[in-house]
């Protein structure tokens, strides 16, 4: 036994503990760690530490360092699409973007990790969880494109690479403040939406200048922001 091993048995310790409890912090453990380093580097001596037991338990639990990486994956995953999800229903407008954020800040609040375990860079090509993790973003990507799709049709005729572009830069926005929260972890759910609200409502007040003919203020702040 190493000594990280040892010094988990002598630590918290969870003899005794219900499976189902133990298993549950064996996942807590993971799923920070594989989320901060990733799955390359995630080590389940690690996770074993964290959790309080010994190494051979993940094995005995999980099977594997994959089978231990792909459950925290499918949760993770299965939130994420959940709370899109969640946020379709509704009006097809601009308060859909602002609802679908909104979900998605509570679902990751206080587990940003889960967007790094869905869209980890370190999952081997081709392999078994490359490919269970691009289902999750398959899925993820087929609800923001319907999405702006419906909203496109509330409007007048759109060209279609105008939707196209559009769609991008919806997945775009939603990468980039949650990549924004990862360097401001102290942020809440709530104050993630709070921030995102204020933003469109700025751009919100350029576009109606822009309609009402103010040309000066037009050049200055541009069309293409208003249109995000």
């Amino acid at each position: 036994m190493s000594k990280q091993e040892k010094a988990a048995a002598r630590g918290v310790g969870t003899k005794g503990m219900p499976r189902k409890d133990r298993e549950r912090l064996i996942l807590e453990a993971a799923a920070d760690e594989f989320g901060k380093k990733g799955y390359a580097r995630g080590s389940t001596a690690e996770v074993a530490a964290r959790a309080g037991i010994t190494k051979p338990m993940i094995y005995e639990y999980f099977g594997s360092k994959d089978g231990l990486y792909l459950t925290c994956l499918e949760q993770a995953g299965t939130r994420l699409v959940d709370a899109v999800r969640g946020a379709q229903a509704g009006p097809s407008d601009l308060t859909r973007a602002a609802r679908t954020l909104t979900a998605v800040f509570h679902a990751l609040e206080s587990r940003l990790h889960d967007w790094e375990l869905v869209y980890d860079s370190t999952l081997p090509a081709g392999g078994g969880l490359h490919t269970a993790a691009m289902v999750h973003r398959r899925e993820l990507n087929r609800l923001g494109a319907v999405g702006v799709a419906e909203f496109l049709h509330s409007t007048p005729a759109t060209d279609p690479l105008d939707a196209d572009l559009a769609t991008h830069l919806w997945y775009g926005t939603v990468s980039a403040a949650v990549a924004w929260w990862r360097h401001h972890p102290e942020q809440t759910a709530a104050a993630m939406t709070s921030r995102f609200g204020r933003i469109v409502a700025m751009l919100g007040a350029n576009a109606n200048g822009d309609e009402d003919g103010d040309a000066s203020a037009g050049a200055d702040t541009g069309n293409t922001e208003a249109e995000v």
